[in-house]
C-alpha cells in the first residue's frame, strides 16, 4: 500500500496515476466549470470539471471520464487524461465531464460507485443549464477510474444486488437528483481491475500487506471474498448491460492484462457488444493513448450513438 500511495503522490503532479500529461493542459473549448458540486453539499470530492467542444452547438452527448489512483485520491480530477483521452472526446463533439469521487480514506465501498451514479443524475438534471444531451450518456476511466466506469455500466439500471453474503446498494442517494436514471449507454474501460478476486491473475508488482482493493474494503480476500466480489464489475454482467470498449497493455505492471481479456470473454459470454484492445508494449498508461487507439474509442462511442438516435 506504501508503494502504491508513493506512485500516486509522485504521479499526479505529472497528470495523475495514467496518462502522464504535463500539467495545464490546454484544451480547446467553448464552455468550460470548473469545481461544480454535483452533490450539492460542500466537499471538494463532489466536484467536476465540465468541458463542451470547441465547435457551439445547442447541446452535447456526455461521456463522464474518471481519473485512476488506486482509489486512493479524492481531488484528481485536473489529472483525468486531459491531454489524450479528454481532448480525443471533445474534438469529436462530446461533452467531457470530469469528477472527483470519494477516496477509499474518505469512506469504503460502494461509496464510490454512489458518487459516479450521482454525477450521472446530475447530467440529466442539469442538462438544459450545461447544454448536455442526456440520450446518450457514456463513462470512461483509467485504471481505478476504468474500474468505476466499468461498474458503472455492469450495474446500470440495477439499484440493488445480493452477492452471496454480501448485500449492496448500487445506487446510493447522493445529491439533489434522486429521481433521475443514472443508466448509462456505453463505457470505455482503460487498463482498469475488473474482477478483483483474481488480482494475481497474472505478473504485477506486489502492493505489500494491504492492496488498494484491502484498504477501500477494509477487509482481505481470504477473510470476505464476498465482498471483492461486490468490488468485481464482471459479477453484475448481463445480456442487458450497455456495450463496453477495453484497451489494456500486456507489459501492464500494475493491473495485469488478464484483468481486461477476463472482461472481454465474459462479457462476450453473456452477449453483451463489447470490443478489445490489448497493446503488445502498453503498460499501465504508458504507451497506452496512441491516436489510432483513442480514434477506436470514439469510433466505437459514434457507433452506439448511432443506434440510441435511430
Amino acid at each position: 500500500m506504501t508503494l502504491c500511495l508513493a506512485l500516486t503522490a509522485s504521479a499526479q503532479p505529472q497528470g495523475g496515476f495514467g496518462g502522464f500529461q504535463v500539467p495545464q493542459v490546454k484544451l480547446e473549448t467553448s464552455q468550460e466549470w470548473k469545481d461544480i458540486n454535483y452533490a450539492g453539499d460542500d466537499q471538494a470530492y463532489h466536484t467536476c470539471d465540465i468541458y463542451l467542444p470547441k465547435e457551439e452547438k445547442a447541446a452535447y452527448p456526455v461521456v463522464v471520464h474518471i481519473y485512476g489512483s488506486a482509489w486512493f485520491s479524492n481531488n484528481s480530477k485536473g489529472a483525468a487524461d486531459l491531454g489524450t483521452i479528454v481532448k480525443s472526446l471533445l474534438n469529436a463533439g462530446y461533452a467531457v465531464v470530469c469528477p472527483n469521487h470519494r477516496s477509499s480514506m474518505d469512506a469504503k465501498w460502494p461509496a464510490q460507485i454512489h458518487d459516479i451514479k450521482a454525477v450521472i443524475r446530475f447530467i440529466r438534471g442539469e442538462a438544459k443549464k450545461y447544454k448536455f444531451d442526456p440520450s446518450f450518456i457514456a463513462t470512461s476511466g483509467f485504471s481505478s477510474g476504468g474500474h468505476l466506469a466499468s461498474t458503472t455500466a455492469t450495474t446500470s439500471g440495477t439499484k440493488q444486488e445480493t452477492v452471496g453474503t454480501v448485500t449492496i446498494d448500487l445506487e446510493g442517494s447522493i445529491g439533489n437528483y434522486t429521481g433521475e436514471s443514472s443508466a448509462v449507454n456505453a463505457a470505455c474501460d482503460w487498463s482498469g481491475p475488473i474482477d478483483l478476486t483474481a488480482m494475481d491473475c497474472g505478473d504485477h508488482m506486489q502492493m505489500g500487506d494491504s492492496s488498494p482493493e484491502d484498504v477501500l474494503l477494509a477487509s482481505k480476500l481470504s477473510k470476505e471474498p464476498d465482498k471483492y466480489l461486490s468490488l468485481s464489475a464482471t459479477t453484475y454482467v448481463d445480456k442487458n448491460d450497455p456495450p463496453v470498449i477495453i484497451f489494456h497493455g500486456e507489459k501492464d505492471n500494475v493491473v495485469p492484462c488478464c484483468q481486461g481479456k477476463k472482461f472481454f470473454e465474459v462479457l462476450k459470454a453473456a452477449g453483451v457488444e463489447t470490443e478489445a484492445t490489448f497493446v503488445p508494449e502498453g503498460g499501465h498508461g504508458m504507451g497506452m493513448y496512441a491516436e489510432e487507439n483513442l480514434q477506436k474509442m470514439v469510433k466505437f462511442l459514434e457507433k452506439q450513438r448511432a443506434k440510441v438516435n435511430k
